[in-house]
């Protein structure tokens, strides 16, 4: 175990460390970095942690989390040191691609809990002083969604129908898709449907799956409910939005054929140019926009839209957070960037350039639900969950680096306990709609998505309780064990307490927040950077250790850090007096 004066000689107040989940002392968390008297720039250096609900923690003991239990997890939450939460979907939803087929925006799945349990989350997390995010899913519903439902009873040339993408196909009987457009999840991206009269009939646009029609844009009616949706949960106390696809929505309003039809699926970050990132796109987001600021004009705090961008560029990514449109949208070129520092400075220094000359902030991610984790990620490709050294230690590296960046930034479920991709689940358990619908295991987003461990030595390790305990909706691995919450909290050398003690120095750290990034001089294997008035973040992408770049020992490593020296696969910040 590394020794407390070597890794770190700055400490956060004591607390109970190895405390459950319903009480925790949380070190006061100074902000003096922030706009002083300005409530509403909470959003630009927050840390949001995202709640994946059915794998967070589950109340009722269905193997499935649910709104209670992110509530009952709260308290850990704050102790954790995060400023707010993102919610997963809870709509109800037949859940062919767990809750991103919304069958209602307005209502709660059973499954997840109701409306008044909804509500005693977000009462419980201002309580603790956490921002209360929501998924929001504008580009498709379900196809159980009431809508679908009513087009597919109407017929062709409908209103009904017009609030979705049908169309007739081609070929002498209409037997071919309107165009040669992929979904992202494989196969094409038309289906036929049976006329009412039961006939072959139209064929209608689904970028995802047969089970997401997408919703058409250009019909003024699916904008108009959409902020009444809007509404519906502001009025109920959310802090804001996450914004699924928000560079899809519109279409090419002719259709055509794409150039390069399998663009889409080749891999999940390629898109086609004809089906997104249409310029009528920011109109909308400033509708949204000129809601949000409305609530916010009533008591002085922002709500924040913060969206789900793939497009190709920072450049193009910025043209999404201007003033009017997006408060904030991921920077997912941080997260696919490969572990190499001449990527990692390219990426950063684009953000920089780009993004946060519009006014905005960058938001910054290495994890999520979509993703492989980054203990895996930057380990290459083992065979099993049981990675190899390399790739913790530059999960822990790339932690330090991000929460030294200036900006907001996102952590995934897990990371701060790192842990590893579920690799090697049996075929018959998977559940994403991208292997139903491939065969293949390329992409598959099952592995990251496994409950979460919180004590115990044997599945469901506390995830799941109550009287009928079920197991997890997906299998945990036995070697969870050695991640299990109860277990990282009193282990203070654990990834746990490694971010928890960088939530909170970014707090406290005057040079913290979203003021400049400085590059500084290092060898080529180093990336290092200055923050504010002598605050300095190195990392260390080499597997042997080289000398530090600047004297003393560090405030807060990522692993053992004696002064003087960075070691391989490492990150540390340092103070620095730059007066003299």
């Amino acid at each position: 175990m590394t020794a407390p004066d070597e890794r770190r000689t700055t400490s956060i107040p004591a607390s109970d460390e190895a405390s459950g989940l319903a009480t925790a002392t949380t070190a006061p968390r100074p902000s003096t970095h922030r706009t002083e008297g300005s409530p509403r720039a909470w959003w630009r250096d927050a840390v949001i942690y995202q709640i994946y609900l059915r794998s967070f923690l589950d109340s009722t003991g269905d193997g499935i989390g649910d709104l209670a239990g992110a509530r009952l997890g709260l308290p850990y939450l704050k102790k954790l040191g995060v400023d707010g939460i993102w919610l997963s979907p809870f709509y109800p939803s037949p859940q062919h691609d767990h809750g991103y087929d919304v069958a209602d925006y307005l209502d709660v799945d059973p499954i997840f809990g109701d409306l008044d349990e909804f509500d005693r989350l977000v009462h419980d997390a201002h309580r603790l002083g956490l921002k209360v995010l929501m998924d929001i899913v504008p580009n498709h519903c379900s196809s159980e969604h009431a809508w679908f439902r009513a087009a597919l009873a109407e017929g062709p040339g409908g209103p009904a129908r017009a609030r979705f993408h049908f169309a007739d196909g081609r070929g002498a009987d209409g037997e071919l898709p309107p165009n040669n457009w992929h979904a992202m999840f494989g196969g094409p991206a038309w289906s036929r449907v049976t006329e009412p009269d039961g006939t072959p009939g139209q064929w209608y646009l689904h970028l995802f799956t047969p089970e997401q029609p997408d919703l058409n844009w250009r019909e003024p009616s699916v904008g108009e409910h959409f902020h009444e949706v809007l509404r519906f949960w502001l009025d109920r106390g959310v802090d804001g939005f996450r914004i699924d696809v928000a560079a899809g929505l519109f279409k090419h309003p002719d259709l055509p054929d794409s150039d390069d039809p399998t663009i889409d699926e080749r891999t999940r970050d390629s898109v086609n140019p004809l089906a997104w990132n249409q310029p009528e796109i920011h109109e909308e987001w400033r509708r949204w926009r000129a809601i949000c600021d409305e609530y916010a004009a009533r008591d002085g705090n922002d709500r924040l839209l913060v969206g789900e961008v793939s497009v190709p560029t920072p450049l193009e990514q910025a043209k999404y957070v201007r003033s009017d449109e997006l408060h904030q949208a991921f920077f997912f070129h941080l997260l696919t960037a490969p572990w190499n520092p001449d990527v990692f400075r390219k990426v950063i220094s684009e953000a920089m350039r780009d993004i946060a000359d519009t006014g905005s902030t960058v938001t910054w991610v290495l994890n999520n639900h979509d993703q492989v984790r980054t203990v895996t990620r930057y380990a290459g490709e083992p065979a099993t969950g049981e990675v190899e050294c390399l790739g913790p230690a530059r999960a822990r590296a790339a932690a330090l680096l991000m929460l030294a960046l200036p900006g907001a930034a996102y952590v995934y479920q897990g990371e701060e306990l790192g842990l590893p991709e579920v690799v090697d689940l049996p075929d018959e358990v998977l559940t994403d709609p991208i292997f139903h619908r491939t065969g293949s295991r390329q992409h598959i987003r099952d592995g990251c998505r496994v409950p979460l461990p919180w004590s115990g030595l044997a599945s469901p390790f506390g995830f799941t309780t109550g009287e009928a305990v079920a197991q997890p909706w997906l299998p945990q691995p036995e070697w969870f064990a050695e991640h299990a919450t109860d277990r990282a909290l009193a282990d203070t050398d654990s990834f746990w307490h490694l971010y928890r003690e960088g939530l909170y120095l970014r707090r406290s750290l005057p040079q913290m927040g979203e003021g400049p990034l400085v590059w500084m001089e290092s060898p080529p294997e180093v990336l290092a950077f200055m923050r504010g008035d002598g605050l300095v973040c190195a990392i260390n992408f080499s597997d042997h250790p080289v000398p530090a770049p600047v004297p003393g020992a560090p405030i807060l490593a990522s692993t053992s850090c004696p002064p003087g020296t960075l070691p391989g696969s490492a990150a540390a910040w340092w103070i620095t007096d730059v007066t003299g």
